[in-house]
This record gives C-alpha cells, structure tokens and sequence, in this order.
C-alpha cells in the first residue's frame, strides 16, 4: 500500500513497536498471535476486484432469465467489508528431507498417481460425460444430473497432478454441459453445489482458465433457482424441470441440516469471483439462522439432525451428530472463517460454540484390548423423562465421521486452540486404528465400540465387551439364543468392536483427509506410514481391472465382494489427499487454500 507522504512519520512511529511485539512472541511461542495485520489496521478491506468472465451471450443464460417468483429482499446482504485477520500459521514447518525419505515419499506419490490415471483413463474410455464409471462392467450410469460429476470432480486433481493435457481435454469437455436439462425429476442441490460449482471453482483458482468460471456462474445461478421460495430458504431435494418452467415454488418443513447448512463456501467463492453478492446473501440468510439458535437446542452449541427450513426453526430436535447428514455444517465453520479472511466473525464465534458441546458429549474413549488412547466421535441423543432432560450418547463410529480429527486440526490451528490439536489427533488415531484392526486393514461404514467411563486410561474388561456384544446383537423372535462368543464368531467381530451394522466400504475419503490435515499440522512423518498403509491396503482389496470398486464387506473371509460402484469422490476426494500427503508440503499449501467437504481447495481471501 502506498501511504500518503504526510502520514508516513505516524505510520513507522505505530509500526515499530507492533512489529517488535511479534516479533516478541514469535521468539516466545511457535504460534502467532490472532492479531490483525498491520495492513488491515491500515485500510479498509475490500471485496477483491472480481473477474472478467462475462461475454454478451452469458447476459441472457437461461437461468438468469426465468420467472422470479420470490425476490430476495432488498438491499441485498454486501461481501464483509470489515479488516481482515492475521491469522496464525497453520502448516507446520517441515525439517529437510533425508535422500531415502524423498524417495520413498516420491515413490508412495507416484502410485497413487498411477491409481488416478488409471480410473481416469478408464472412465474417459468407457464413461466420458456419464456421472460414473462402473468399475467392474465397465459402463457409464448417471447419479448426479447427468452433468459428468466424475469428469467436474477430478478437474482440479488432474492439474494438481501435472496432467495437463488431460486436464485440457477435460475443460474443452466441461465447457459443453448443459446445465439447463437433465433427465432426473430431482437433484440434490447440496451435492450439486459441492461437487459442480465447487469442482469448477477450485479448478478455476489453481488454473485460472476463465471458461472454468464461466461454468461455475451456470451452475451457481441454477442453484441460486432453488431459493426462490417465500422465505429465500432453498429447496435441498428440488424438482428442477418445475423452475425451469418458472413455476412457483415451496420449501418443506424438514431438512437435513448438513444439505442445508453446507453451501456457504461454495457460494460466497463465487460471490468473491463474479463480484455478484447475491451468491453470499443466498447462503448467509441461512447461516444468521443457525446463529441465533444455536445456544437454544437441547444441547446448546449444537444443532438437531433435522431443521424446518418453512418456519425456519432450526433448534428442535433430540438426535445430534457429528456424522452423516450433520457433518459438513460443522466442517464449514472454520473453513468459512479462513476463506473470507476472518472478515465475518460470526463463523469463528459459531465453531468456538460448538466444539466444547461436540468434545464433552460426542466423542468418547473406546475401550481396546490394548488400551489404547484414542477418541471415536459418536452420536448424542437428548432425552426428557419426568421433565429432567439428560443426554445419553450413542457410540457408534462412522467412517464419515472420521472428518472431525481434521477439523479440529484445522481449527485449532486458526484459532489458537492447542489444545483442540491433541483432540484431533486422538480422533485420527482413533481412525488409524479402526482401518488397523479390521482384517483387511479398512474401516466399514459404520460400528459400535465399548465406551469408556471417561476420556482417561481404561483397562480392557472382556466380560463388559461381551455384554455389549449381547445388548448389540440384532436378534429376531424366531432367532435361536446365541451366547457371545458364537455372536462374535458368526459376525466376524473384531476385539473391541461390539457391532458392525453397515460393513461396507465405498471409497471414502475422510480418513486419509484428517491424516493429511494432521499431518500438514503437525509435520510427523509416522502419518505417512499410517497414509501408505491405508493405501495400500485399499488399493489391494478395492482394485479392478479398470479402476476402482466399493465393496459390501470388510470382514469378509477372503477378497470382499464387489458392488461395481465407484463414486465421484473417489478420483475428486479419496486419491487427491493420498496424493496431496506424499507430495511436498508446499502443493496447495493449507495457509493459501482451504477445502471444500468435496476436497475442492478454494484460494483464501487475504
């Protein structure tokens, strides 16, 4: 910043003594301050100066001339404007690498790689512009519009990547959907938003190539549709060829709070890029809800699993979860507090609320036979009887779930919170140990564990863990009376997992993600052993022909069966952060980009 000549003795007179300040800490303590700038106490912080992306045809798209039924009220809700904030670092500072660590690192990357290509390949010759790829027949098949969710999905990892030629076929492919029709009756427009808007976006920051942003404005504005309702609350299961038509439109009274509460990122990006605010007062109208009722649900902090978007009451309900259907609208807390540069303290405010709840009644100790200390993040149920309300917790994990030790990784980092750090690990070791007991060496879906009485030191206790192993046992009327140790033979039970309801593993992504996070955190390179490991025992058990497969059963006897599945996450999500933990450090660098919960990483606004 230029400053004007007459102001410039205050200015050094100010600055001398802040910088001698940090630089105090510095010396003192590894971690910054969360201190504004010295230049963000010296100007005002403005949106940054969007794009040019528009030309004359993008004027008249299609759905920014259909029927508004509802308009948003006006004066519409402006970018913040507010000083952004110094936010402490939150990569580690990574030692030099001996010779045999770079090789190995490199040789661990280059696998993945060679995982990536070969799906990739795969799909662009049996699938090109299908939404999937089917890994064992080797067919195409639509999930998600039709719109070629895997070729959106893996723009950014093939550049991450250096495939740069594949990447280019892939734009000049993108740049032909057609986002004014599809074949489904429905789409879900929160996973419309994290995988196509939030897939463009991302590519659009690492590459810069316009035709990608133009292609995020397409997807943004039809979504932007899906709030044109009495309230400005969006439809999450919406009947799209209805607006297409302009007909008038309602949302319902129950939503899944993730689906709703888990657009803001991907919007306000676009609000940022395209210098459009009506993106960012789309998804902060929601936002501002889940504020002022956050500290009024049965358990103040966090929110109910299922909110009333018509009413907008979104703080009655009994089930709460860090998990499925829930977990994303927690994720997006910090990360929105980073991508707007600390600009908008609500969403700092509404992280900080909800860890202490989430830590003291989701998460629990499990008991092991090794004893070992570990957290897994269960569910919370509030519970009313005689008119005393108490909480009774549920601990079942989830592979799912498995986000939550990067997310507090993350946001204690931003924060400043070292003490959220050693949670989060404990949480991704809870995770590396799941996928190290499980005969294949994957975690299923979904289990149930032994809690502890307290997140401290408990001895195994054989007679407790067949008592729950009986108490979980899904038994019919007709079902002969099996003893524990013939419930434990006959499901395959691992010591210390009491049930296994959901034995599946389809290609998920959030385990090896909070390794990766805790590992750019933390700089331990023991996490690249625990990366590899898991890889490759995914790789060898999920591997095709031409790709790669969910499968039905991780405690399977032998070689799991298939289910001739694999998602869009898989290339978008599960293989880029396998890639991204064995690369250098600096490769999308956690203090320039932040994520979305489809690994899309945005560019933070500093």
């Amino acid at each position: 910043m230029i400053v004007p000549r007459r102001r410039q003795p205050c200015f050094i007179f100010w600055a001398v003594p802040v910088l001698l300040l940090l630089c105090i800490f510095w010396q003192s303590d590894s971690r910054l301050p969360t201190l504004p700038s010295i230049s963000s106490l010296s100007q005002t912080s403005l949106p940054p100066k969007p794009v040019q992306w528009q030309t004359e045809d993008d004027k008249h798209y299609f759905w920014r001339t259909r029927k508004v039924n509802y308009p948003a009220p006006t004066p519409l809700r402006q970018l913040p404007t507010c000083p952004h904030v110094r936010f402490p670092q939150v990569q580690a500072h990574f030692p030099p690498e001996t010779g045999t660590q770079r090789r190995v690192r490199g040789e661990r990357q280059q696998a993945v790689k060679k995982a990536f290509a070969k799906a990739w390949e795969s799909y662009r010759d049996n699938a090109w512009m299908y939404d999937e790829l089917t890994p064992v027949s080797g067919k195409g098949r639509n999930t998600f519009g039709g719109w070629a969710a895997t070729l959106v999905d893996s723009l950014d990892t093939l550049w991450i990547m250096d495939m740069k030629s594949d990447f280019d076929e892939a734009v000049a492919a993108a740049a032909t959907i057609d986002f004014t029709h599809t074949d489904l009756d429905e789409i879900n427009v929160f996973e419309t938003t994290i995988r196509y808007l939030g897939g463009f976006l991302s590519a659009f920051d690492l590459s810069g190539d316009v035709r990608l942003l133009r292609k995020a404005a397409e997807v943004g504005e039809m979504l932007y549709k899906a709030f044109d309702t009495p309230n400005r609350m969006p439809i999450t299961r919406w009947k799209v060829g209805d607006a297409a038509r302009g007909d008038a439109q309602d949302v319902g009274n129950g939503a899944l709070v993730a689906e709703i509460g888990s657009l803001s990122m991907e919007f306000t990006r676009l609000s940022l890029l395209t210098g459009d605010p009506k993106f960012w007062d789309a998804t902060q109208r929601i936002m501002e809800i889940f504020e002022r009722q956050e500290n009024k649900t049965n358990i103040p902090g966090l929110w109910p699993l299922v909110v009333n978007p018509k009413d907008e009451v979104f703080n009655q309900g009994d089930d709460f979860t860090l998990g499925a259907m829930a977990d994303s609208l927690y994720e997006y807390l910090p990360k929105m507090s980073a991508l707007v540069g600390g600009r908008s303290g609500m969403y700092k405010s509404m992280y900080e609320a909800a860890v202490k709840p989430a830590i003291e009644h989701n998460l629990f100790r499990p008991m092991t036979p090794t004893n070992e200390d570990i957290l897994i993040a269960g569910q919370a149920h509030s519970r009313e009887s005689n008119g005393v309300r108490t909480i009774e917790q549920e601990p079942q994990g989830q592979h799912l779930v498995c986000f939550m030790g990067g997310l507090l990784a993350l946001g204690g980092k931003l924060f400043n919170h070292p003490d959220e750090v050693s949670v989060a690990r404990k949480l991704v070791d809870g995770c590396v140990y799941a996928y190290k007991s499980f005969p294949h060496g994957i975690m299923p879906e979904t289990f149930y564990m032994v809690p502890c009485p307290s997140k401290q030191e408990c001895a195994w206790d054989e007679a407790l863990y067949k008592k729950h192993v009986l108490e979980r046992a899904e038994r019919k009327d007709d079902d002969e009376v099996l003893t524990a140790d013939e419930i434990i033979k006959k499901d395959r039970l691992v010591p210390g997992f009491s049930a296994v309801p959901d034995r599946r593993y389809i290609l998920r992504p959030e385990a090896i993600e909070s390794v990766f996070i805790m590992y750019r955190t933390t700089a331990d390179t023991s996490l690249l052993d625990s990366a590899w490991d898991m890889f490759s025992s995914i790789d060898n058990v999920t591997s095709t022909e031409l790709a790669n497969t969910a499968v039905w059963d991780v405690t399977a006897e032998g070689r799991p069966p298939q289910s001739d599945s694999m998602e869009s996450f898989w290339m978008g999500e599960t293989l880029k952060y396998f890639y991204l933990i064995f690369s250098e450090p600096g490769l999308v660098s956690l203090d320039e980009f932040v994520f979305n919960t489809e690994a899309h990483p945005f560019r933070r606004w500093k």
